[in-house]
């Protein structure tokens, strides 16, 4: 995968090697149907979905497996039993491609992470308030 400065998903998924196209496209449906407000954007070269004017989530293709980004701890935490069966390391979770793609998993993970992220930034919001 040569190209680095995609302007789309079409794009980033159109460069991945064949076999891996169908898996990301079928990640990709599982996102927009999960996150339907959320916006489809390329962020530091990969695929996410913002809300609220931030990334919630991204996923990325390689050529072993396929990663969601980011495993906070809240999502690790809330899915720890779901998740055991994949490798997971700083913020990353790691889905073999020779496995059928999880969707209900991955459905939850970006619902868990677009929960967590509209709390954050109403944290935060509050916090500027109060200043």
């Amino acid at each position: 995968m040569a190209k680095t400065d995609f302007k789309s998903v079409n794009e980033y998924i159109a460069a991945q090697p064949e076999a891996v196209q169908g898996i990301l496209e079928r990640v990709r449906s599982v996102m927009q149907k999960a996150l339907p407000d959320a916006e489809e954007v390329i962020s530091y070269q990969m695929p996410a979905y913002n809300l609220h004017g931030g990334a919630v989530i991204y996923f990325a293709g390689w050529k072993q497996h396929y990663s969601l980004y980011p495993a906070t701890s809240y999502v690790v935490s809330a899915l720890k039993d779901e998740l055991a069966p994949y490798e997971r390391s700083k913020g990353t979770i790691r889905f073999p491609l020779t496995k059928p793609v999880p969707v209900k998993l991955i459905a939850r993970i970006a619902k868990l992470r677009a929960m967590e992220f509209v709390e954050r930034t109403k944290t935060k919001k509050a916090a500027l308030k109060k200043r």
